[in-house]
């Protein structure tokens, strides 16, 4: 079972505390009401507090209330995954946890941070020489004060390897997903998404809130195209096509998916095919030249070098990886 820990300091976001209990919490619950996926729970969340009555605050600085977490900062080296929220404390973290998430790194533990807890994993040192994510208000203050850091300001979550960072509060959802997709596999993150009543994988990044110009007056919604495209993903689908079925020119298609998606028609139309094929090789056994018929690549070697670029592995070392997921959980 995999271990998350929630390290809550005084002053921390009550939503950056709540969605990671929520999202592994969630896919814990869940073992029961889906053992087609998994025969055990998953996942054990645990909150652990850096001291007893813990503060936790809403937006402007409003303390809420305090918590009594069950766990301390020992407990948390524990775990395989330790996940620092944002707030109202972190330009000057604890030197307990700063050592807590250096020793946990070199152990090999994955380091994620929601929102503003980017500054904590920087503090650390953990993103020297990384690309970083953080709320797009205040990173320019994190790369000014930590100039080895690569701060990205137009994702929605970075993905280093074992050290994590993701931009705004809500896009904590994005990113425990994200982690729970790479643990167990694109079934189980959708099951979870399903049960929150949360988009499995959202489009674009946080450029998309960034920005947020006037829309003209043929700006409707892309929902009924995009549901369109889902249906015939085996179709070979090209732009005029996506844009004759919206009753618009190629170059307003262009536009109204930038402004709602933060990505282009096609790389979204590719986003998609590259999902369901993750769906069916962790779910079926049919074979691979048929998934790609099935995802719109036409063929085997196709989908590999689309598959492999953007999930860095092979379908067949895909398939084999989650595959043994399955069985180990299941045992």
């Amino acid at each position: 079972m995999h271990r998350v820990a929630v390290v809550v300091s005084d002053r921390s976001a009550v939503l950056d505390v709540a969605i990671p209990a929520q999202v592994f919490g969630t896919a814990r619950a869940l073992e029961k009401a889906a053992g087609e996926f998994w025969g055990a729970p998953l996942y054990d969340v645990i909150v652990c507090a850096e001291r007893p009555g813990t503060a936790l605050w809403g937006p402007g600085g409003l303390e809420l209330f305090q918590i009594s977490a069950p766990y301390t900062l020992d407990d948390a080296r524990t775990a395989d995954t330790i996940i620092v929220p944002g707030g109202y404390n972190v330009s000057h973290p604890l030197a307990e946890v700063v050592a807590l998430l250096r020793e946990a790194h070199a152990r090999g533990v994955r380091i994620a941070s929601i929102c503003g807890g980017a500054l904590v994993l920087a503090a650390a040192e953990l993103l020297d020489g990384k690309i970083a994510a953080t709320h797009w208000t205040s990173a320019d203050a994190l790369g000014e004060r930590f100039p080895e850091v690569q701060v990205d300001a137009s994702v929605l979550f970075a993905d280093c390897g074992n050290v994590l960072t993701s931009a705004g509060a809500a896009t904590g959802f994005d990113l425990c997903m994200h982690m729970v997709r790479k643990d167990f596999g694109s079934a189980v993150a959708a099951e979870v998404a399903r049960h929150i009543v949360l988009p499995p994988l959202r489009d674009g990044g946080q450029a998309q809130f960034i920005v947020h110009p006037e829309p003209g007056p043929d700006c409707g919604s892309l929902e009924p195209t995009m549901r369109w495209i889902r249906e015939n993903l085996a179709e070979p689908i090209t732009l005029a096509d996506m844009a004759s079925y919206a009753t618009v020119s190629p170059r307003t298609l262009n536009r109204k998916f930038r402004e709602q998606t933060g990505t282009t028609p096609l790389q979204w139309l590719l986003r998609q095919r590259i999902q369901h094929a993750q769906e069916l090789l962790e779910t079926t056994t049919i074979p691979i030249e048929e998934i790609a018929q099935h995802c719109g690549f036409g063929t085997a070697i196709n989908m590999r070098q689309h598959f492999t670029r953007q999930v860095r592995t092979s379908p067949i070392g895909y398939r084999k990886a989650f595959q043994s997921i399955g069985r180990s959980s299941s045992a």
